[in-house]
């Protein structure tokens, strides 16, 4: 019977000896080698932690002390422990998070995948411990990726200034993000990871020196209380303990004794400790060790035996972008990118490899990039720095008092925007255009299609006096929508086919073949439709109040918050200008999403074309008194475009993360 069957919560791994706890660890690999190579998933992370979970598991007891992930995209192995062992439906709807979730244990603290966070909830749960006296432990646990983030530096200024508040801290050091840590803390690190052989030298010196009559032992003493001046030397570990912190390490982080040895330690200390760990990502598997790029951080579904993907889902979103930006850095010297430890994810990695000095990655600091893309502007290129969406959310202070208020032309190019899905609440891009309205001369693009990627990306990096954001959308791009007409600075994608129109559809960016879809529902309804894309959703076009006014009802759709989003500033813009139309705004609801695949998510939200074109043939019966004579059904079979159904039950391409 395999050992990991066996274990039900973290106290059945008190009873296994040090030879079951090797042979379990391997079972753990092989189990998620084989789960995940099914449903896609972050792979290399946890192959990565395999011995670190077991042994903090096995010295400290959850759900009472609290072990926190930041990040939590290696969590996989914790979940395993902590008796979910159903990894089927992985990041499907109703399966597994794949992210720690409070609603699966209870041993889960920390839902969102946003990095650097960890260790300011570990200092406030020490905090509460303290005050309460509970005497339970917290521990953190830290990927040195996200050590480059502000927020953990915040952090451990106030973890520093409490000496007697016990709190550990575990720094998982594999040299990597999602691609290789860069920055002076990641050469600090390596340093570290180069002299794990200091204590050995010391008892090796103190064997030697036992053995010296009379002054052997003097001398050795000698050295020993020289210690903390002998170990800046050969292991410089001095930027920790000079914040007051104890630091213990560095420890082999699939050496499960020698683990087990040092969180002990750390936990009776009494005070903060820094337990770090060097591991390996992808440990245990060959095509991930392979892997230079990023060690299997995360893949979509794969052949177990080779690492190779079952099917390629084409061009993407991303890879449009990072073409076009290759284009831009070879007609423009002062064109220049900036990424978050996000190279390859956001579609830099090609721009880097033709132009190694014009791009630079910050790290996981959104804000700091921010800040620098302004002085950039302010030094005379042009600066495009490309971020998820959802973490742009991190940098809006500096985009709005340092890149807006001075003026900085700076392009964000916002990736996986919208619903994303599989990731869950914490990934879903469904922010920016709301929180983005606010920022004065800032202009903001959703292109539709790639064409309109590669064409508003130019108009945005030609704009020298203000910040500019291009955002599109996650997964693959589908075919080209092409406009028929012009009206001021908007696209028309379908002309109403009468001088009296009914509905002005207002399309934003890549929800076009689901609003022409709509358009076709409703055109058997007998509702004459025109559909607009703004392409520039902030400012609003001028054009679009004396459009509004010619139609009976204007309808916007979106994959954005509702609430302060494009539907709410066109209706704005439409009171300012004295256009009395009523206004239906389509979107995502003021809430967290479940994690689920783009299209149940969508679904789930009444974001689909036949839910639309129900709820406006309401709308403009209601304005004619009655109901239409016919209705339309549920299922969206008639008026619907194949190609665009298809593509909403596509699978779901993984989302990486940052550790």
């Amino acid at each position: 019977m395999p050992l990991l069957t066996r274990i039900r919560g973290p106290r059945d791994l008190d009873r296994l000896t040090a030879e079951e706890l090797s042979q379990l660890a391997e079972e753990i690999r092989t189990f998620l080698v084989d789960a995940v190579s099914k449903t896609g998933g972050h792979l290399g992370p946890n192959l990565g932690v395999v011995e670190l979970t077991i042994a903090l598991h096995r010295v400290f007891e959850s759900p009472r002390d609290k072990v926190l992930w930041d990040t939590g995209h290696q969590s996989y192995v914790h979940k395993l422990l902590t008796g979910r062992q159903d990894f089927s439906r992985l990041k499907m709807k109703g399966g597994l998070s794949g992210y720690p979730s409070q609603a699966e244990s209870e041993h889960d603290v920390i839902e969102n995948s946003h990095a650097s966070t960890v260790l300011g909830w570990a200092d406030g749960l020490a905090k509460a411990n303290q005050l309460r006296r509970t005497g339970d432990h917290v521990v953190a646990v830290i990927g040195d990726g996200a050590l480059t983030g502000g927020m953990a530096w915040e952090a451990l200024n106030n973890i520093a200034d409490a000496r007697d508040r016990p709190l550990v801290i575990v720094v998982n050091d594999n040299e990597r993000s999602y691609a290789p840590t860069i920055g002076g803390l990641a050469n600090h690190l390596a340093t570290l990871r180069t002299t794990d052989g200091y204590e050995r030298f010391l008892a090796r010196t103190k064997e030697v020196l036992e053995r010296t009559p009379v002054v052997g032992q003097a001398l050795y003493d000698t050295l020993h209380g020289a210690k903390k001046g002998l170990k800046d030397f050969i292991a410089p570990q001095g930027m920790f303990e000079d914040l007051g912190l104890k630091y213990v390490g560095p420890i082999d982080g699939h050496d499960i004794e020698a683990l087990e040895s040092a969180l002990t330690r750390a936990k009776r200390f009494g005070g903060p400790v820094i337990v770090h760990c060097l591991t390996e990502k992808g440990r245990g598997y060959q095509p991930a060790l392979a892997d230079e790029a990023d060690r299997f951080h995360a893949v979509g579904k794969i052949h177990p035996d080779t690492g190779l993907p079952i099917a390629s889902s084409g061009a993407d979103w991303t890879s449009v972008f990072g073409e076009e930006m290759v284009k831009l850095g070879e007609e423009r010297e002062d064109v220049v990118a900036i990424t978050a430890a996000m190279l390859q994810p956001v579609g830099l990695d090609r721009f880097a490899k033709r132009f190694p000095d014009r791009v630079y990655d910050v790290g996981i600091a959104e804000q700091h990039g921010a800040v620098s893309a302004a002085g950039l502007a302010h030094g005379g290129v042009h600066p495009v720095f490309a971020v998820y969406a959802t973490f742009l959310n991190r940098a809006f202070d500096q985009v709005l008092m340092d890149v807006a208020l001075h003026k900085c032309g700076v392009t964000f190019v916002l990736d996986r925007a919208g619903v994303t899905g599989t990731d869950g609440a914490s990934h879903n891009g469904m922010w920016d255009m709301s929180i983005l309205q606010v920022v004065p001369g800032l202009r903001l693009a959703a292109p539709r299609d790639a064409d309109q990627v590669r064409a508003q990306l130019r108009e945005a990096v030609e704009v020298t006096d203000a910040p500019t954001v291009v955002r599109f959308s996650k997964g693959a791009v589908g075919p080209a929508v092409p406009a028929v007409g012009r009206v001021g600075g908007m696209d028309v994608l379908r002309e109403p086919g009468t001088d009296t129109p009914d509905v002005l559809l207002v399309s934003v960016g890549a929800l076009a073949p689901m609003c022409l879809e709509i358009a076709g529902l409703l055109d058997r309804q007998g509702i004459s439709t025109t559909v607009v894309d703004p392409r520039w959703v902030k400012p609003v076009d001028e054009a679009m109040a004396p459009l509004a006014e010619k139609h009976r009802v204007v309808v916007t759709v979106e994959d954005n918050s509702r609430v302060g989003g494009v539907g709410s500033t066109i209706a704005q813009a439409l009171r300012d200008a004295d256009v009395d139309v009523p206004l239906r705004d389509f979107g995502i609801p003021p809430r967290f999403l479940d994690h689920a695949s783009r299209a149940e998510v969508l679904a789930e939200i009444g974001l689909t074309a036949p839910d639309i074109a129900r709820q406006v043939t309401g709308l403009v019966a209601k304005l004619d008194g009655g109901l239409p004579p016919s209705r339309i059904r549920s299922n969206g079979a008639h008026g619907a475009n194949p190609g665009v159904r298809a593509a909403h039950t596509a699978a779901e391409p993984v989302e990486p993360a940052r550790d």
